[in-house]
Order: C-alpha cells, then sequence, then structure tokens
C-alpha cells in the first residue's frame, strides 16, 4: 500500500511547463524571476520517497534561485514532507532520538536516521519557543488579549527548578555545586497554572480536570517570571476570584510572585518545608534515626499547626546551645522558617480550602524535564533543551495540534 501511495502521489506531483501567464514570479530582492525549466527532487511523505517535478525560476538580478511548489508543499530546503516532520517530532519529544527510529520504523514503515528526528523536533520545537517568546514580548509591552470568560473560583501559579545536564561549553564561567569543580547542568525553570472549583467530602482541595498548563525553558529568573505571567494571563488570571501562588523556598519565586502576582495568597509546600525540618534534625543526630524521630514530632506538630514564630524561637535556642559551626546551619534553617512564616499558615490555608503542597509542580519537573533530558548520557546545548522542552510543554498542554494547523494554514 506504502509502494502504490508512493507511486500515485509521485505521479500527482509531476508539473507540466507553466503556461504564458506564469513564467514569471516575484523574487525577495524586489525584481522578478523567469521559468527556465522543469527540475525534480526526491523527499521522504508519510507513504514513503516520491518524486516531484516542478517549475524553477531564476533571477536575472540577483541569481537566485526559486521552486515556488516547494513552499506549497512544504519541502523547502527540506528532505521530508510535513507530516513525517511531524511524526518525527511527536517521538522526538517522547523519547531519545536514537531509540525513536523503531517506531518510526515499525508503525509507520519509514526508514529515518536519528539525525533526522533530532532536525525536525528541535525544529519543530524552536518554532514553538519563538511563537511563546512573541506573545513574552508582547506581554513585556502590556499588549495583551482581552481574555473574556467566567469568573474563575480559584487560580494557582507554581513554580521550580530543575537541574539537566548540558555539554561543557554552556557552563563556560559557572562554578559547580561542588566547591572547585564546573558546573555540569544548567537550572530549567518550570511553571504549572492550574485551576480549583470544589474541594472533597472532607473539604480537601480537588483540582479542576485537565486545567493544569506549563511553561519553561533554560533561562534568567526575569525572563522566565514574564513567560509564566503570560501563561497565567492567557488562562484568565484577572477572572480569578481568588489568586495563590506556592512554591519552595527559593529567594527567586517569591520575586517573581511579588512583581507578577502580586496581591496573591502566597503558600511554601508544607511538604518542602517539612524537608528542612528534617535536614535540620540530621544536623543534630546525623547517626540517631530514633532521635531524628522523636526531635521531628513535635517541630512538625509546630509547623503543621502554623505556629512558626515557636518554631523559630526553638531552632534559636537551639542554635544557641550548640557549637558554632553546627549553630550557624541550624540559624539558617531559623531563618528560613522566620523569612516565610506568613506563607505557612497552613491551617488558615486549609479551612479556605487551598492547596498547601507543590507536587503539581513536582510532577511536572519529572514527566516534563526529568524522563526526557535527563536520561543517562545526555547532555545538551540550551538551544536544543529549550527547543524540547517548548515541544514537550506544548503537548502535554493538549496545544501541539492546534500550533500545527496554524502553522501549516499560514
Amino acid at each position: 500500500m506504502h509502494q502504490a501511495g508512493a507511486t500515485a502521489l509521485t505521479q500527482l506531483l509531476q508539473f507540466e511547463q507553466p503556461d504564458a501567464e506564469h513564467l514569471t514570479v516575484p523574487c525577495a530582492c524586489g525584481h522578478t524571476a523567469r521559468f527556465k525549466e522543469l527540475r525534480t527532487k526526491t523527499f521522504l511523505s508519510v507513504v514513503g520517497a516520491v518524486e516531484v517535478r516542478r517549475p524553477y525560476y531564476l533571477c536575472s538580478h540577483c541569481f537566485k534561485g526559486q521552486h515556488p511548489v516547494d513552499g506549497e508543499l512544504g519541502i523547502a530546503g527540506l528532505e521530508s514532507s510535513p507530516g513525517v516532520r511531524r511524526m518525527e517530532a511527536m517521538l522526538g519529544a517522547e523519547m531519545p532520538f536514537v531509540p525513536a527510529r523503531e517506531p518510526m520504523q515499525v508503525l509507520a514503515g519509514l526508514e529515518v536516521p536519528a539525525k533526522a528526528i533530532q532536525r525536525a523536533a528541535e525544529s519543530i520545537g524552536a518554532e514553538i519557543a519563538l511563537r511563546d517568546q512573541r506573545e513574552i514580548d508582547r506581554a513585556k509591552q502590556l499588549v495583551l488579549p482581552i481574555v473574556a470568560r467566567q469568573t474563575i473560583p480559584k487560580m494557582y501559579v507554581l513554580m521550580d527548578g530543575v537541574q539537566i545536564p548540558v555539554v561543557a561549553g554552556e557552563t563556560e564561567g559557572r562554578t559547580g555545586r561542588i566547591e572547585g569543580q564546573r558546573a555540569r547542568t544548567r537550572e530549567c525553570k518550570l511553571g504549572a497554572v492550574f485551576t480549583q472549583t470544589t474541594v472533597d467530602k472532607d473539604g480537601r482541595p480537588i483540582r479542576d480536570a485537565d486545567s493544569t498548563t506549563y511553561v519553561g525553558a533554560v533561562e534568567t529568573a526575569d525572563e522566565f517570571g514574564y513567560r509564566i505571567y503570560t501563561e497565567a494571563w492567557h488562562r484568565g488570571w484577572e477572572w480569578a476570584e481568588t489568586k495563590i501562588v506556592i512554591g519552595d523556598g527559593a529567594v527567586w519565586i517569591w520575586n517573581l510572585a511579588d512583581q507578577h502576582f502580586p496581591g496573591a495568597v502566597q503558600i511554601v509546600d508544607l511538604y518542602h518545608a517539612r524537608q528542612h525540618l528534617w535536614d535540620t534534625a540530621a544536623l543534630l543526630y546525623p547517626h540517631d534515626a530514633a532521635a531524628k524521630k522523636r526531635w521531628m514530632a513535635p517541630m512538625k506538630d509546630l509547623l503543621d499547626h502554623g505556629r512558626i514564630e515557636l518554631l523559630v524561637e526553638w531552632l534559636r535556642e537551639i542554635a544557641a546551645g550548640t557549637q558554632p559551626g553546627l549553630a550557624e546551619e541550624i540559624g539558617k534553617q531559623a531563618d528560613y522558617f522566620a523569612t516565610n512564616t506568613h506563607r505557612m499558615q497552613y491551617p488558615e490555608f486549609r479551612d479556605q480550602g487551598f492547596f498547601v503542597g507543590s507536587g503539581v509542580i513536582e510532577a511536572g519537573c519529572k514527566s516534563i524535564v526529568g524522563v526526557r533530558l535527563k536520561q543517562s548520557g545526555m547532555f545538551w546545548t540550551v538551544h536544543g533543551a529549550n527547543a524540547v522542552i517548548a515541544l514537550r510543554c506544548c503537548r502535554f498542554n493538549q496545544r501541539f495540534e492546534d500550533f500545527w494547523a496554524e502553522t501549516r494554514a499560514a
């Protein structure tokens, strides 16, 4: 069937010499290109290799040639059809490029090199990223579309960072986490937006089905701030009755929350806060698991009940009674809780039916970034990583087919 399809498609793509009205076409230099001859080109289609014979035009002013039919078919300067590139991009978004060759062969009957899958995935991902950047640039100029919709009871914005392995050239001049060693990773900042309408019978919040969308890139916090703000705006942030930002204790998250989402309720992920207590317990009892648990019980109780001032007071008292080096580390933990006291009023947040955990963004870091960009032996350029991240976010957000239809229509 593929062979028959390829033969039929080849016959359909045999263009004749243009008539007198179509012997010239406009040239990009502003002059006119004239028909010279019919030329053939072989490219890979969804039914296999086909050959197109089409008119070739040459400009006598700039001496540049063109095949207008190639643009109409979506194969200008390319060796495969849009349909094949769509397949390659979808597979390249989901798995490493070399293993992706197998499903192309088994499911589509097409033999393609891994490099072709990489080029398609990164090229289409870069197109998506460019489109997103245009929207972000419009947001910076406050040129945003009016999003008219019904009032949203609660809308959440979550942010986090995940490290991805990169090639050595992408970490030049950057210090690593281990003193004296160069950096081997770059941070991808990931954001999620979702809505909440109801709670369950026990008062626990329920995320609205299919309401979560993601954005992400390896970029500065300032650049990412506009990215997540643009997504929230498109989701109807201004129409939300209650706005909530959830994150861990990273300073950049709360700086962005203050800058782009003023007035929103700010919540530190409860489980991240608990981890800080466990880290403190490990400092105090590095080799005594039972003592760690005994120490954690009352501290966790204070945290869960929002008694952060008392928790900070206890931590400072403990720090005062320890040796200097340990006291400094425990003091840092006390400062962390003191700084985020207003973001840790968990009983109040629960009474209002809010989420107090950042599981959605944690899962996003794994499912969008981790499973695809952090596999064994992978090292990315920032450009390649951002292209794949943009492509994966687009697919997770169920916008890929819309993007594809818009691109082909253009």
